[in-house]
């Protein structure tokens, strides 16, 4: 498992949201980031006290939650709590409680900003946590850090053997709501040179899309999550791929974000038609891919059981539609939709409104989608490369 330091549990992990490991938060698909189109579409929530409205269909669950926070403020408690308390109560397996600035930061991790390091990392078989890839201009790349380094603790908390989820929290000063300048004291070590660096943490832009190019010509493309303007990077990357390659669209560990830019996506390599159906206030509506996308190129989606929720739904959409042979291992079935609605401290409360379908109908919550081709971890980039040469030559 890997991670960087933007993907992480929010500061107080939900019991509802126990199964989002990274970018959680980010996984509110849907009408919480005011991404899917509903009929009287405003601008994205982009604060707690401005979240919209709860639909009809989730009006039950959204009052009670809302009256729980109200009767505690009343009596002079936590409305966080007893929103908590409500939303655990109600079941409802994605639903979870925010705080205002947990909820603020979410949104902002959306537009593609977060504090931290710039660090990518990833526990080994044998516990150690190590440096991944480091991101130009930030902090630890001006530090001198590199991928291939081991990292052993921070703050003087050792770090092998732990979750990498608790390793990125801890390098983003979580527990203590660490700010942009905060600092946070890493040990390292590179082959037999072992040391300490201070650094100090940053708002940093993401790039959750990365493109490289194999000597054969096959590029591939991998989305770390959908932020704002994911959509436009892979269109941009597919238009600059050499036209006799073909494309892998590596999904892997892709934990969702805006469903907005996953149609963007699907855009990218569709000509129009449906990328999902789902279910809100009671009523079927529908997604559509815009026209103009290469519907030519062989392409193969790489998936394993990190890839969640937006992520699945263009999975989905490029399997049922033939436009992609998957390749990998099933995926994690998250097809629900969260409604945020505020609480009475600016704390935001989300419960599950409905459901997707890919468009052949199949639902995806709880089930996930299963690969064309069923492959080990360690095989799948060199099968899909496979896959590709026998799809054969677009032209």
């Amino acid at each position: 498992m890997s991670g960087r330091d933007l993907f992480c549990p929010p500061r107080r992990f939900r019991r509802g949201a126990a199964l989002t490991l990274v970018f959680a938060g980010v996984l509110v698909t849907g009408a919480a980031t005011g991404s899917f189109p509903e009929p009287d579409a405003a601008a994205p929530v982009a604060s707690a006290r401005r979240a919209a409205p709860s639909p009809k269909g989730a009006a039950t669950g959204h009052e009670d939650v809302q009256r729980a926070a109200a009767e505690a403020m009343a009596d002079g408690t936590s409305p966080m709590e007893a929103a908590e308390r409500a939303v655990s109560r109600s079941g409802d397996r994605w639903g979870a409680v925010y705080s205002e600035g947990e909820y603020q930061e979410f949104q902002e991790a959306l537009d593609g900003r977060y504090t931290g390091v710039g660090l990518w990392a990833r526990r080994e078989r044998d516990g150690r946590i190590e440096v991944t890839r480091v991101q130009p201009g930030s902090p630890a790349a001006e530090a001198g850090i590199r991928a291939g380094d081991r990292l052993r603790s921070v703050d003087g908390r050792k770090v092998d053997g732990r979750p990498v989820t608790e390793v990125v929290s801890l390098l983003r000063g979580d527990a203590d709501d660490a700010a942009a300048g905060t600092t946070v004291t890493l040990g390292l070590e590179r082959g037999t040179r072992a040391w300490t660096e201070t650094l100090r943490r940053a708002r940093l832009s993401t790039d959750s899309v990365t493109v490289r190019r194999l000597p054969g010509g096959v590029t591939i493309i991998r989305i770390a999550a959908f932020t704002k303007g994911s959509g436009d990077a892979v269109r941009a990357a597919v238009r600059q791929a050499p036209a006799d390659g073909g494309i892998v669209l590596d999904l892997r560990g892709n934990s969702g974000g805006l469903v907005t830019e996953a149609v963007r996506t699907a855009s990218a390599f569709l000509d129009g038609g449906l990328v999902a159906t789902y279910d809100a206030d009671g009523a079927q509506r529908s997604l559509h891919a815009d026209t103009g996308g290469d519907t030519t190129r062989p392409l193969v989606t790489l998936v394993d059981g990190g890839t969640m929720s937006a992520a699945e739904m263009l999975t989905g959409a490029l399997q049922d539609r033939g436009r992609a042979v998957v390749v990998g291992s099933r995926t994690f079935g998250k097809g629900s939709i969260q409604m945020p609605t505020g609480l009475p401290d600016g704390s935001v409360a989300e419960l599950t409104v409905g459901h997707y379908r890919t468009p052949l109908g199949h639902a995806v919550d709880g089930r996930g989608i299963t690969p064309d081709l069923e492959v080990a971890p360690d095989e799948a980039e060199r099968r899909a490369e496979t896959v590709l040469a026998g799809l054969g030559d677009p032209s």
